[in-house]
């Protein structure tokens, strides 16, 4: 008698899911007099931060090698002397830093440990560039090597009921601040927004915020964990064409082929304000290079080049808050884009406006702020294969042409017209369903499987009609 093997099933540890976490502002009403004692608690924690970054790097070979909580404990003890601990072995070093600054002797307990852990950040970041810019791993093959700034512009983090108290209905707070001589509460400070309220939701939790003082304004970064539930499922999905001349194309796509609803989303005013800065970037490198014969300088239009970046930041924020809006109001709980995470421009002359649009193409930006978005509604973003989105006929006629006139319109094999992103679009949802209804893979691009004989199409909307047909 023959024992069938039977193959080994490993168990797969669960990953735990993390935590979905979003950051408010909490604006402060805050006097002359309270801002300056704001700053005066900023400059204090900062002063207070230095020599701890300088330690931990020193010591870095070790605390490396331990977990996130023993850093910060083997840290403390290196600096802090108490009745278990009487000799620290930088308490000489941190000595003649309270000598400078007599003030590190009120510091309080709590604003040391979130100190310590900043610097523990600052370190850890500073040695993992090192290490990438050793191994080559640079924007530039001539970039110069990052360095540990010791003195960063860091914020105090503030823990609950120990920096910061919170009133009823979170209208007002108290925070503990340095006022030059000791440390203080200051009582009863308004705020006057709370950013998008995210603290009210069912299941949100609040976490230590951060609190921001400078010369423009004083405020609470509040980081907030919500816990959204997961949409109800749908016989419909948003599917979004992303484009150059429009912005983004959405449908709402049936499992069964069935198109209920379209949109387009063009912020045409923001994308000429954008357009017309890079055309007068364009004309003063132009007008420089034949005035001096020589290469343009460092920082050229430097103003000109943030307020284009600023503005195709803006496209991306408000296109993906319409495409969340479109999506909550037809009660579908997935958006699919398609996949051009590696789509490389071919068009275009080198210097021509066409080329730098393609170069100021926000897509990766779009895709990243609606994933944010919609996940924290509770819905899901899932992406499809790109191949012959664009090029075939939702109605499974064959390959398009596009018009000489207007080059947005399609023209298919049987003669009709139509919008060429609309017809994308419809062919981005069914790619989706029949990667759900057959049971493969998202990057499916044909019907059928392969084979030397078969002329195969790739899947449409009109795949969908002739699988609820069948």
């Amino acid at each position: 008698m023959v024992k069938k093997k039977t193959k080994k099933q490993s168990k797969r540890k669960k990953a735990d899911k993390e935590p979905n976490i979003r950051t408010d502002v909490w604006q402060l009403v805050v006097t002359q007099e309270q801002r300056q004692l704001a700053l005066l608690t900023v400059a204090e924690y900062r002063h207070f931060l230095k020599p701890l970054g300088l330690i931990s790097y020193w010591n870095w070979a070790r605390l490396s090698q331990l977990t996130s909580n023993e850093r910060v404990n083997t840290l403390e003890k290196l600096i802090h002397k108490t009745a278990d601990n009487p000799s620290p072995k930088y308490y000489w070093y941190f000595q003649k830093a309270i000598s400078n600054h007599p003030s590190f002797r009120k510091f309080p307990s709590y604003l040391r440990r979130a100190a310590i852990q900043d610097a523990l950040g600052i370190v850890s970041s500073f040695v993992t560039r090192w290490d990438a810019w050793k191994r080559g791993e640079r924007k530039h093959r001539y970039d110069n090597s990052p360095k540990l700034t010791s003195m960063c512009n860091s914020y105090p983090a503030l823990y609950k009921g120990q920096q910061v108290k919170y009133h009823s209905n979170f209208a007002s707070v108290e925070l503990k601040i340095w006022n030059g001589k000791d440390w203080v509460w200051m009582e009863n400070i308004p705020v006057r927004k709370h950013g998008k309220s995210r603290h009210i939701r069912e299941g949100a939790k609040l976490l230590s915020p951060s609190f921001i003082a400078n010369k423009r304004s004083v405020h609470l970064s509040m980081p907030v964990e919500i816990n959204p539930q997961p949409l109800p499922n749908s016989d419909y999905v948003c599917a979004i064409d992303i484009g150059i001349n429009t912005t983004a194309t959405c449908s709402i796509v049936g499992s069964y082929g069935t198109v209920k609803a379209r949109a387009f989303i063009n912020p045409a005013r923001d994308i000429d304000r954008r357009d017309q800065r890079k055309q007068r970037i364009a004309n003063k490198s132009k007008l420089t290079r034949k005035i001096t014969n020589q290469d343009l300088p460092k920082g050229f239009c430097q103003g000109l080049y943030r307020k284009s970046k600023n503005i195709n930041k803006h496209i991306a924020q408000t296109v993906s808050s319409q495409i969340v809006e479109f999506a909550q109001k037809h009660n579908v709980n997935v958006i699919v884009f398609e996949d051009l995470s590696n789509w490389k421009a071919k068009g275009g002359k080198h210097g021509s406006l066409q080329k730098q649009r393609f170069h100021q193409w926000c897509k990766d930006k779009l895709v990243e702020l609606t994933i944010q978005k919609f996940s924290e509604l509770g819905g899901k973003v899932s992406k499809v294969n790109a191949k012959y989105t664009s090029a075939y006929a939702f109605d499974g006629s064959g390959k398009i042409k596009r018009s000489n006139k207007k080059y947005s319109i399609a023209i298919f094999q049987n003669g009709k017209r139509y919008n060429a992103d609309l017809s994308a679009s419809y062919n981005i949802g069914a790619r989706y369903w029949y990667a759900i209804l057959t049971n493969s893979k998202f990057t499916r691009v044909w019907v059928g499987k392969s084979s030397s004989h078969t002329l195969r199409t790739p899947v449409t909307l009109s795949t969908l009609w002739e699988l609820s047909k069948a």
